[in-house]
């Protein structure tokens, strides 16, 4: 009875996460959906990946209905070519990544796969939870009717674009040829979740908190937009604007595209660092002039956003440390 059940392929990239990577495993194993064939790509890990990877293989196998397949790159190849290498071994009706540390509810699979079939959505999305060492917070998803409103919103920045949040039918995958860009490791998920909705006929939100990403308060913004991660996201963010630009949708666009990389940009805003508020001004100044125009943006990230272009870092910070810091209790180093 479970192999009438549509498959689901869920992708996991794996790179050097033997600290985080028993806790996604473990909600891979209790998932209650009865065909799912998990896929696992260690990118040439140097740490115990690869062993957790081939034993939670071999539990996976004595399971009905759930089997595994731990591909391993010779050499280190980055994010996007491990998304490539999963899907080109998928063979599930639907989609679905999970990242190396975060982590899947119990249901997840089994509520989009009966709201997949109810709809006939192409993509169902869903709410997550951030989660930090000492708090968490629930990050919901707009409601949107169609492809074209969840693309204005996550231009606008009211929508994450993270494929986490997305159980895809794999058709539109191969249909349309939609891969990620070899090489380019930054903003690698936002390209292929545009061409997917650009694709997509009917989405459906599962008004439900089904994934838990973890942020690492210690973790720094600095290093992770390094000047070869920030050509990367320009790679991204120009093939994203010529899909847009090549869509039936490019009359509806507006200045998303300005807005879009005004949120691309944001985070180096909230680091407490005058050097990445510098980088800041110099990243994207053409989006600038729009930053007041977007109405979808929250007031005070308007603001942190136009005192960062008058170079007024004084406000920049003081928002850092009154907001970020003693409201939210997060503290980039």
């Amino acid at each position: 009875m479970k192999k009438n059940l549509p498959l689901v392929s869920i992708i996991t990239p794996v790179y050097n996460a033997q600290e985080t990577l028993e806790r996604t495993l473990v909600s891979l194993r209790r998932q209650t959906y009865g065909h799912i064939e998990f896929i696992c790509v260690d990118d040439a890990s140097s740490d115990l990946s690869l062993s957790m990877l081939q034993a939670f293989a071999e539990d996976i196998g004595e399971r009905a209905g759930f089997s595994a397949k731990i591909i391993s790159h010779a050499e280190n190849k980055g994010v996007a070519e491990a998304r490539n290498t999963g899907l080109d071994h998928a063979s599930g009706e639907f989609v679905l990544y999970v990242d190396a540390d975060d982590s899947l509810a119990p249901d997840a699979v089994q509520s989009c796969v009966e709201e997949a079939a109810d709809s006939r959505a192409n993509i169902v999305y869903f709410h997550w939870c951030l989660v930090f060492q000492k708090s968490e917070r629930t990050m919901r998803q707009p409601t949107c009717a169609s492809p074209l409103e969840a693309i204005q919103a996550m231009l606008a920045g009211r929508m994450r674009w993270n494929l986490w949040l997305f159980m895809v039918r794999r058709s539109l995958y191969e249909e349309h040829a939609i891969r990620f860009i070899p090489g380019a490791n930054m903003g690698e998920d936002l390209l292929v979740t545009m061409k997917l909705f650009i694709h997509a006929k009917r989405i459906r939100l599962l008004d439900r908190v089904l994934y838990h990403y973890r942020q690492d308060n210690a973790g720094s913004i600095s290093k992770i937009f390094s000047i070869k991660h920030m050509r990367e996201v320009e790679t991204n963010i120009q093939e994203v604007e010529r899909c847009l630009r090549a869509s039936n949708y490019a009359a509806d666009i507006g200045h998303g595209i300005d807005f879009l990389k005004l949120a691309i940009k944001l985070p180096l805003l909230v680091t407490g660092h005058k050097a990445d508020y510098i980088r800041w001004t110099q990243w994207f100044s053409s989006a600038d002039r729009y930053i007041l125009h977007n109405r979808s943006a929250s007031l005070h990230t308007r603001l942190l956003q136009w005192f960062a272009s008058k170079r007024q870092y004084w406000a920049v910070r003081a928002y850092y440390l009154l907001v970020l810091r003693f409201i939210y209790g997060v503290i980039y180093k």
